[in-house]
């Protein structure tokens, strides 16, 4: 089994799990991951390729992507001022790892959709 129980607070803030991987898989994370996958883009590029997201929860999880080293802010004076956000090395990492989870999430939608309409189903019974 992989190392998932920790004892301590101290302990948890050491453990990987915990400390990256649960803020990367967040939702909007891997989405905007998934979204700079082509390159560099404007806030607005990210908002609009996302679609359903605020500007509040778009700029918080950038800053967290950022301040985790995933992807880098770049801002090109003006005018009109530019800022971009791009992948780092480890932000690509990230995504070519994500990529498969990706897939197979697409391959499995129909197989979730039928369990979720027989639990829905059997919890009405």
């Amino acid at each position: 089994m992989l190392p998932i129980g920790v004892e301590s607070k101290a302990e948890a803030s050491n453990c990987p799990i915990r400390s990256v991987l649960s803020n990367v898989t967040g939702k909007w994370r891997m989405i905007i991951v998934l979204a700079l996958e082509d390159g560099p883009k404007r806030f607005g590029e990210v908002k609009r390729c996302i679609g359903d997201v605020t500007q509040r929860v778009l700029t918080e999880n950038l800053r967290g992507l950022q301040r985790d080293g995933y992807l880098t802010r770049t801002v090109e004076p003006g005018p009109p001022v530019a800022v971009y956000y791009e992948l780092t090395p480890l932000g690509r990492s990230l995504l070519e790892n994500l990529k498969p989870l990706v897939f197979w999430s697409n391959d499995q939608m129909d197989t979730v959709k039928s369990a979720r309409m027989e639990y829905d189903r059997d919890q009405r019974d």
